[in-house]
């Protein structure tokens, strides 16, 4: 492997966003030129609004003046969506901005002014009678692209609510999200992570921008120094973090109890047609295997040659000298990997590169995690950190995957279907670093590279299929506690989510209490009601999917593509059946693991070498 590095990670410190190169950004210039086009689509978006009261009270008349509704509905969406995502992914680039802060408020603001005024539309088409509809549709073909859209709201009657109620309820939406902007604004903008001593003994201030990458070094002072300093940090604030994450829950269930649901579990998955059954099962099924984790973390201290291990040493290294992959050779890793599924999807991937849909630079006020956002009309974006290494391949990989997912969806159905399911879009992200896995174990390489890339699977499913199922169970824990009208507070969120991790490390992994319990307030995922699971439930589903193109080619692949083009024209759990795969059935969990399981007999074997 090449060892010379990307200009955009060889500085130590974290540079602001003014310092960064153009070439390293994404080009938000393509949604707007400038924040002056921004203000004007922000206003026009806002005025036109009103058009929808044209269509109210109107739409059991006539086909045709269902579908000028629903069609209009998406145009203002289109619109609306447009401003709010220019408007957050500047705010994402540095959340201590004050003035993409600002836009982004007002876009959240936008958006819930939109739901307002199309509030009233799925209240008035249950008014309709079933058999009407049926009716419009025969009449009016133009309509049936909105067949699944409409009988979405018919499965969902007993739920809707009056249309005073329902534009109630899109007009607080935008306070009631505020909990999540309180949380991104203090983790990415005002949270002092303090200093540590880097290999040298330099003093390097740390920050979302180069946390992962003293995480990941060699030196295990060092490891130990980030692990504990960035946890303090969060500790330092964990009475806010509580409150904010206590307020994102009460929302939840406010929200399901506003719709008359059983529970916010429950709320959160009936739109889309998921049993409750599938979170449950997740759950038990990675519980049952953990032993397989506890298998792992024993091989991960022989490999290091440790006698206890800490959280901060399951980023160690595993391999002697870890190869370097700089961004280009990376982007060219991912398309050999991506070969499966065609020359177009390969064809894309390689223009989205090339036309900068990818911000891959750390700076001040930017993240750490990663992320992939589009919608209709624009093509996708994607926040990274890239580090020379093949961790940052698989983050790049698992966005394109989410970004590949946006770009057939947004051009194969109508605005209604936007977004798709969160239970699908896990599979396509997950499906690429699958899809990459296999490419790479398939090569003949030395035994350093292969540690290397047995690792990287590894990383992956520890944080899709150990931490996000624990996450999952503790997010379960916390709307159940407010449900029975229990207190949330940093303590108890704590001392819950230790417990999960005491049983989940089974004694093979030192456990620091304080700092292992403030994990939850470092993931914003949390605040997207039960999403965390689904990382695990899309692991499950990728693996098999993965398994299948190259057993079965052409077919495979048209039916995985169809599913991208779905968007949510379908439910989830039918269209991964349609593309072959049955989530009501803990089956794809468990095969999953036994992948799994076949990466940990690799570095058994690796084990065995060394002794």
């Amino acid at each position: 492997m090449t060892v010379t590095g990307d200009p955009a990670t060889g500085q130590r410190a974290v540079p602001p966003r003014g310092a960064v190169p153009r070439e390293f950004t994404w080009d938000l210039e393509s949604v707007f030129p400038t924040d002056e086009t921004w203000e004007h689509a922000f206003r026009d978006a806002d005025a036109r609004l009103a058009e929808m009261d044209g269509y109210r009270g109107t739409l059991g008349d006539a086909p045709e003046q269902l579908l000028g509704a629903m069609a209009l509905r998406d145009d203002l969406y289109r619109a609306v969506d447009r401003v709010f995502v220019y408007a957050n992914l500047r705010f994402s680039e540095d959340a201590g901005n004050d003035h993409y802060a600002a836009l982004s408020d007002r876009a959240g603001g936008l958006r819930a002014r939109f739901g307002a005024a199309v509030s009233w539309v799925d209240t008035e088409l249950l008014a309709i009678s079933n058999e009407r509809i049926e009716t419009f549709f025969q009449e009016e073909p133009r309509l049936e692209p909105y067949r699944h859209a409409v009988r979405r709201v018919q499965d969902q009657r007993a739920h809707v609510r009056s249309t005073e109620v329902e534009e109630l309820l899109a007009q607080v939406s935008n306070p009631l999200d505020t909990y999540e902007t309180i949380h991104t604004t203090l983790e990415d903008g005002d949270l002092p992570f303090g200093n540590i001593q880097d290999e040298q003994g330099v003093t390097v201030p740390l920050s979302q921008g180069n946390v992962e990458q003293y995480l990941q070094s060699r030196d295990r002072r060092v490891r130990r120094e980030t692990w504990d300093t960035a946890a303090d940090a969060y500790l330092g604030f964990a009475d806010t973090f509580a409150a904010t994450l206590s307020g994102g829950v009460k929302r939840d269930v406010f929200r399901a109890q506003a719709r008359g649901y059983g529970s916010a579990l429950e709320a959160s998955l009936a739109p889309d047609a998921i049993p409750t059954e599938v979170f449950h099962n997740l759950i038990a099924t990675v519980w049952k295997n953990l032993p397989t984790w506890h298998r792992y973390f024993r091989i991960r201290r022989h490999l290091l040659g440790l006698e206890t291990l800490h959280p901060a040493d399951l980023t160690a290294p595993l391999a002697t000298e870890a190869p370097r992959v700089p961004f280009d050779e990376g982007v060219e890793l991912i398309l050999e990997s991506l070969q499966p599924l065609g020359e177009e999807y390969v064809g894309i991937t390689r223009q989205g590169i090339a036309d900068r849909w990818v911000d891959r630079a750390p700076n001040l006020g930017k993240g750490g995690g990663a992320f992939s956002f589009g919608t209709h009309g624009v093509h996708p974006f994607i926040s990274m950190n890239w580090r020379d290494d093949l961790e940052s391949v698989s983050t790049l990989t698992h966005e394109l995957g989410h970004s590949l997912h946006t770009y057939y969806a947004t051009r194969s159905r109508p605005m209604a279907y936007w977004p798709y399911s969160m239970f699908l879009a896990e599979t396509a992200s997950n499906m690429h670093q699958a899809l990459m896995g296999r490419h790479l174990l398939g090569q003949d390489q030395d035994e350093n590279w292969l540690l290397t890339i047995v690792e990287e699977r590894m990383s992956n499913y520890l944080r899709y299929f150990f931490t996000m199922p624990i996450l999952a169970r503790f997010e379960l824990d916390c709307h159940q506690r407010v449900e029975r009208g229990e207190a949330l507070t940093a303590g108890s969120m704590s001392e819950t989510l230790v417990g999960f991790y005491r049983e989940a490390y089974g004694g093979e992994v030192e456990l620091d209490e304080a700092r292992t319990g403030i994990t939850w307030a470092r993931f914003s995922h949390l605040y997207t009601p039960f999403y965390v699971f689904q990382y695990a439930t899309g692991i499950s589903a990728a693996a098999a999917l993965a398994e299948m193109v190259p057993s079965e080619g052409e077919p495979a692949v048209q039916r995985y593509l169809d599913l991208l083009r779905a968007a949510s024209d379908g439910y989830p759990i039918d269209l991964l059946r349609e593309a072959g795969i049955d989530m009501r059935s803990p089956e794809p969990v468990q095969r999953a693991f036994n992948i799994l399981e076949g990466y940990v007999e690799r570095l058994e074997g690796a084990v065995t070498k060394m002794i």
